[in-house]
């Protein structure tokens, strides 16, 4: 196990593979015809033999993480929000050093989540009582920035100095935010791609390991950054507001929060510059618009 904050090996899709296929074996399930869905913070692979989503964490170092989804899981479940459900497996387990979790699988229609479809499942999140069978942990805006960045061993000295002074810029504008809205529970990674449209047309909510304890602009902050950077039409940011009743952008902590969303979008993407020269390109166009905010660039999801 790495030591934290020592530098580590980038976690490419042949490990993640790798991994997969002892995490299977020692639970017992098939791995035949399986897939990869996606490469990110975790990879998520579909085991269409065993009938299961499987995903694997980065490291061992965010088991404690693992083990919250899992728990998050069946707290939503019993609150009636429909949310992706763990398999009856004892998990999580934790395979060559990687924390492995088994999903259901949610029958996707192909239709991408809607903007206001987002805003009423953050609606009812926020709403709900914090769960009393565990304790969710405060929200950690700047959860595994650091650790990416002292990790990105080969990008250009100048980039890395240049973000780690973003980072402490960011750190005291974040911590002289004052919030009137309530605390509550908070997804902590809120964007429509968390979200599966099943057949009965229900979008249903995914991806818990960010949940936390901290304060709905958090999660409003993500659409809002996104509009902002051309990913959602006017008519879709108006509907989110509208179902959800606020637009966080007439709050005055919003631009440290947008400033904070789009460092932290450009830190995940930079995780996966050896997968293709897109992402490399990608990423590299997210600095620039870091350096210099008012190029208004275009951003290109992944």
């Amino acid at each position: 196990m790495p030591e934290m904050g020592m530098s580590r090996s980038p976690f490419t899709s042949d490990e993640a593979v790798t991994v997969l296929g002892e995490a299977c074996r020692t639970v017992g399930v098939p791995t035949s015809g399986a897939t990869m869905i996606r490469l990110g913070e975790n990879a998520i692979f579909r085991l269409p033999a065993a009938g299961l989503i499987v995903r694997i964490s980065r490291s061992v170092e965010v088991l404690d993480d693992a083990r919250k989804e899992v728990l998050v899981s069946a707290w939503l479940r019993d609150a009636g929000l429909p949310a992706a459900r763990t398999a009856d497996i004892p998990q999580p387990i934790v395979t060559l050093s990687h924390p492995v979790t088994f999903w259901h699988p949610i029958v996707d229609t192909g239709r991408k989540a809607r903007a206001d479809e987002l805003a009423a499942a953050l609606h009812q999140l926020h709403g709900l009582p914090p769960p009393t069978e565990f304790k969710l942990p405060e929200l950690n805006m700047f959860g595994r920035v650091k650790e990416r960045i002292d990790q990105a061993a080969d990008l250009d000295p100048k980039d890395l100095e240049f973000l780690r002074g973003r980072l402490a810029k960011l750190r005291t504008e974040y911590d002289d935010l004052a919030y009137s809205s309530p605390a509550c529970a908070v997804h902590g990674d809120a964007h429509v791609q968390n979200l599966i449209v099943d057949p009965a047309g229900t979008a249903v909510l995914i991806d818990f390991e960010r949940f936390a304890f901290g304060h709905r602009e958090t999660d409003l902050s993500v659409t809002a950054t996104e509009y902002e950077i051309g990913w959602h039409t006017d008519q879709e940011y108006a509907d989110f507001c509208r179902v959800y009743g606020y637009d966080v952008r007439t709050w005055d902590g919003f631009p440290v929060l947008r400033a904070l969303n789009q460092f932290k979008m450009t830190t995940w993407l930079m995780q996966n510059v050896h997968e293709g020269p897109a992402v490399a390109e990608e990423f590299r166009n997210r600095l620039e618009t870091l350096r210099d905010p008012s190029s208004r660039r275009r951003w290109a999801p992944f």
